[in-house]
């Protein structure tokens, strides 16, 4: 009798039909993927300068250059090379331009919004100068509570706050009195720079799941408020010391790190309140950005380094102003050489009563 070809059972059949529609996906997909890297770097420049100049100056719209810098690593180089840093060009584009100082000329305006029932807190780039203004989301951090200290961790995402998350930007970590904090980044600031040996450190990096993570928390800062004993009357005292790295060292190197090398510390002081007779309480002139009268309102200034006695600092220009326009809504304005991350970070401590300075 002739031998009878065997037949793949019909489960069979259709599991080799999807593995090779899935494999010819795949291979579609690594060659038009290819097809897009191997146009010349002059035109990739161009089709990105175009892409921002035909309404990508702003944000929603400004997602177009992201969508450019998604295609591919060449499309991704190609628009870190045309789109300035916000230093230069004063707009916040990819997450590396959070760390990143802001204009010099003029600050970029930030709001906070406050959740009071989940500790959570949201940054977001203003868009318009209006209270109906949505902006767009930048950062947030969610307060926890951990034995004697409190911290805030800082994420990308929204839904994922968590120090194991490929979304960890840094974190605020306060003392028992919650009068002195430190600024923690995920990302060495320097080459050569040590991680913080502190216990959380130790337990983030044995939780380390990816090697895109960074496997712990670098200091980057100091935020301190000067304790009130005496109950003398006043707003708050601040003081703040911040590596803050040079415009050019962060954009050109913002993904190297071992390029980097550390700089002269900046310090920070909050600029001194006038009494107004009239009023009968302690004024600010926040140019209509502050609203509410708060124990919170802050505006910060550069401050003399006093390891140089014939050193001086601009005392008039506010590097960093925050306040209060709403129940749970705050304005954020930060210039150079201050980061948004940064800014961030010192108006994260603010929050929270501080019995020993008020």
């Amino acid at each position: 009798m002739p031998r009878q070809a065997a037949v793949a059972p019909p489960a069979l059949e259709v599991v080799a039909a999807a593995e090779v529609v899935e494999e010819d996906g795949e291979a579609e997909a690594e060659d038009q993927e290819e097809r897009w890297a191997r146009l010349l770097p002059e035109l990739l420049s161009e089709v990105v300068r175009r892409v921002e100049a035909s309404g990508g100056e702003r944000w929603p719209a400004r997602k177009d250059v992201v969508s450019c810098a998604c295609v591919c690593r060449r499309w991704r180089d190609a628009a870190v090379a045309v789109v300035r840093p916000p230093a230069e060009s004063g707009k916040i584009t990819f997450p590396s331009s959070l760390k990143q100082p802001g204009p010099r000329e003029f600050p970029m305006q930030c709001f906070i919004k406050r959740n009071k029932k989940n500790s959570t807190f949201y940054l977001y780039l203003g868009l318009k100068n209006s209270p109906m203004d949505k902006g767009k989301f930048l950062m947030a951090a969610r307060r926890f509570r951990r034995g004697p200290h409190t911290e805030y961790i800082i994420s990308l995402d929204a839904d994922d706050l968590s120090q194991g998350s490929n979304a960890y930007m840094g974190k605020l970590r306060s003392d028992f009195w919650g009068t002195n904090f430190k600024v923690y980044d995920s990302k060495p600031p320097y080459d050569g720079a040590k991680a913080s040996s502190s216990r959380s450190s130790r337990r983030f990096g044995s939780r380390r799941i990816s090697p895109q993570v960074s496997a712990g928390n670098y200091e980057v800062g100091q935020v301190s408020y000067k304790y009130n004993l005496l109950k003398s009357r006043g707003p708050r005292r601040m003081y703040c010391t911040l590596e803050c790295p040079s415009t050019q060292e962060t954009w050109e190197n913002s993904l190297k790190t071992k390029f980097r090398k550390p700089t002269r510390a900046t310090i920070l002081r909050n600029k001194a309140p006038r009494w107004h007779e009239h009023l009968q309480c302690w004024c600010l002139n926040f140019h209509g950005r502050v609203t509410v009268a708060s124990v919170k309102n802050f505006q910060l200034v550069a401050a003399a380094d006093p390891s140089d006695p014939t050193g001086t600092a601009d005392e008039e220009t506010v590097l960093l102003q925050f306040g209060k326009v709403d129940d749970d809504m705050f304005t954020m304005d930060y210039r150079q050489p201050l980061s948004a991350f940064q800014a961030f970070a010192i108006s994260l401590s603010s929050f929270g009563t501080k019995l020993a300075c008020e």
